[in-house]
């Protein structure tokens, strides 16, 4: 189980979180629904993804660790 998420937590330990997915979709994270995304999900950051698609990493950060 994930303790504390970080930037440098990947987008498969979130989704195991419950609730992490749907958090992660309210804020606009595409990688759920890509099909090319399910191939790195392991390796895939939410720091990262939130830098490369322009999304408010501290928000989502915030709401995923209440």
């Amino acid at each position: 189980m994930v303790k504390k998420i970080t930037k440098n937590t990947t987008l498969a330990k979130i989704i195991e979180k419950r609730g992490g997915a749907k958090i992660l979709a309210k804020n606009g994270v595409p990688c759920l629904s890509c099909p090319m995304a399910q191939f790195e999900i392991d390796e895939l950051k939410i720091g990262k993804v939130c830098k490369m698609y322009g999304l408010n990493l501290s928000k989502i950060l915030k709401e995923l660790n209440k």
